[in-house]
């Protein structure tokens, strides 16, 4: 089976265990939340892994910086609502300290992979 360029990406790899921590945990947010944070944390979390996808099949470097950078852009927003959960309660310190540090290295390696799409 063919492997894309993007399934070898780290950070890729990276931003999916995300996603399946993102799920693990809105698993056990209220009912009520189902169409709010739950689903908004669950599509932002995958925006991440999807956008580095979509990026390797552009031709420049700059296309593909630039969903690098939509990429980050969602790492970001996974932060701020996973903030706002914990801020409502629905968030156990010990998960919030795990999504933190997961976004914490996902974005240093956005980071590092947009200057090497841009300097190429």
């Amino acid at each position: 089976m063919y492997i894309y360029s993007f399934e070898k990406l780290s950070v890729w790899k990276e931003s999916i265990e995300l996603v399946k921590i993102i799920y693990k945990i809105t698993n056990r947010f209220p009912s009520e939340e189902k169409f709010g944070l739950t689903s908004q944390l669950r599509r932002a979390s995958i925006s991440i892994s999807s956008n580095l996808a979509e990026g390797t099949s552009r031709n420049t470097n700059k296309d593909k910086a630039h969903f690098t950078t939509i990429s980050f852009s969602s790492a970001m927003e996974v932060l701020n609502q996973f903030i706002i959960s914990k801020e409502l309660n629905f968030v156990l310190e010990k998960d919030y300290i795990l999504v933190r540090v997961k976004i914490e290295k996902i974005t240093n390696m956005l980071n590092a992979l947009r200057k090497s799409q841009i300097n190429k």
